[in-house]
């Protein structure tokens, strides 16, 4: 692996303006793709980026900024996705340039909804990716936290650890801390269930729940984790680990998680397209609820997904919050 490799980042959200902070501590150029022409000329000229994470000031001389996918793409040798799954199809049809040798990094927490597969899996299958050449960031990490530079862990996950080692140092610093791991499945669906885990305890919070049941949501919830990771790809996988319950508590209890913000707004009695409407980013949950629960209910053998199955009906099948809420709480312990 070219230790000198090129790095690109795809998305103007504010965990992809988070990652090329990162990138920038290291590189001495990084690309950066966003549909947003705007965004792009504010950043050459004010120096940061208008719509997400305001205070990360950045070089413009340090940044190849683009609007076109594909220049992005044939001037990188690494790749961070961190569009919204459910615009990744949309962006990747403009794609022309060939992404064969690319190193292909995820960034996204979520199932692409046309395929029904997670990130790293879709370019697998769909573009022919080799899965050594596919990897994982994972927190626990908020966006806003990396933007204040306080003290963050990420998991970097790839079947070639060469490639993991390369992307762990060049998002290292002073204040975010790597780690490497083999599982590329399980990290990946982790961080697409603990949207849903957070969406479920940001509707018990604006229902009125307290502390005391958040946390046995929370117990049931990694439980809840490992059954539905173990079903999808049964690996001898430490689900008390930083990618799994950690990142499940950050996103669960973290006032800048939007997720939980989400569901919080739907507790208070918020319709779902209401809470879309008034958020300014993307709740990854929601597109992931009916993605996790399709891919469960064709599981040969069952796994029992209450919480899952809870956040289904009230974000889908228009059910009463109060009510399923009330009778989750007989289903958990």
């Amino acid at each position: 692996m070219n230790k000198d490799a090129k790095f690109a980042v795809l998305g103007g959200g504010s965990w992809a303006t988070a990652i090329v902070k990162m990138l920038t501590n290291n590189q001495k150029q990084v690309g950066w793709y966003m549909r947003n022409t705007d965004a792009i000329e504010h950043i050459k000229t004010q120096k940061h980026n208008p719509n997400y994470l305001t205070s990360v000031e950045f070089k413009p001389e340090q940044l190849l900024l683009t609007s076109d996918i594909n220049e992005a793409v044939d001037n990188a040798d690494v790749l961070i996705f961190a569009i919204p799954s459910a615009f990744l199809v949309g962006e990747l049809e403009n794609l022309t340039s060939s992404l064969k040798d690319k190193i292909i990094f995820s960034a996204i927490k979520g199932i692409v909804p046309e395929s029904g597969l997670i990130v790293g899996e879709h370019f697998h299958e769909v573009f022919k990716i080799p899965f050594d050449h596919i990897g994982v960031i994972t927190g626990p990490c908020h966006a806003e936290e990396v933007a204040m530079e306080r003290l963050s862990y990420l998991t970097i996950a790839c079947a070639d650890k060469e490639k993991a080692q390369l992307i762990a140092k060049n998002l290292s610093s002073n204040y975010i801390k790597t780690n490497i791991s083999k599982d590329i499945i399980g990290t990946e669906y982790a961080a697409m269930l603990k949207n849903i885990y957070a969406i479920a305890a940001g509707i018990a919070h604006g229902l009125g729940y307290g502390d005391n049941f958040q946390s046995v949501l929370m117990s049931n919830a990694i439980r809840e984790m490992k059954r539905y990771t173990k079903r999808i790809h049964n690996l001898d996988r430490n689900i008390n680990k930083s990618a799994y319950l950690g990142d499940l508590l950050v996103t669960g209890y973290s006032i800048f998680s939007r997720n939980r913000m989400f569901g919080n707004m739907i507790g208070k009695g918020y319709t779902v397209k209401s809470a879309q409407m008034e958020m300014s980013m993307i709740a990854e949950g929601y597109y992931a609820a009916k993605s996790a629960y399709n891919i469960k209910e064709n599981f040969s053998k069952k796994v029992k997904t209450p919480i899952i199955d809870a956040v289904y009906k009230v974000l889908y099948e228009n059910k009463n919050p109060k009510k399923v809420f009330h009778d989750l709480t007989d289903k958990l312990d």
